[in-house]
């Protein structure tokens, strides 16, 4: 699989005051979307979600985001290692991604942007 990048993600009470803080620190402007009831502003490397507690406490399990040049292969790769699936993979507004968990224990979000029609 090809790693791309990652993306650190943070939980924040004021998304607002938040996104401020770190385009400052990136120099990036804020991309922004929802996730079902988490608010999400992508700034640089950081993933910034704002919502209930509820979903929050799930999207904590996940250590970071990894973006990789295809979700298929990444699904090859991961099965090959022994991780477990946890989710998807499911398409998205800017692309496709899935949770796995590595056999350490470990949560990640891979994700890509393939466009599907």
């Amino acid at each position: 699989m090809d790693i791309l990048g990652t993306s650190l993600r943070v939980c924040v009470s004021d998304l607002d005051a938040a996104v401020t803080v770190y385009e400052r620190l990136t120099g990036a402007e804020a991309i922004r979307f929802q996730r079902g009831g988490v608010a999400v502003a992508a700034v640089g490397c950081f993933f910034l979600m704002s919502g209930p507690e509820a979903e929050l406490s799930v999207l904590r399990k996940i250590t970071a985001t990894i973006a990789v040049k295809n979700v298929d292969e990444a699904v090859n790769d991961l099965t090959a290692v022994g991780a477990d699936l946890i989710a998807g993979p499911l398409t998205t507004p800017i692309g496709r991604n899935l949770v796995a968990r590595h056999p350490d224990g470990s949560i990640f979000e891979y994700v890509d942007r393939i466009q599907t029609t």
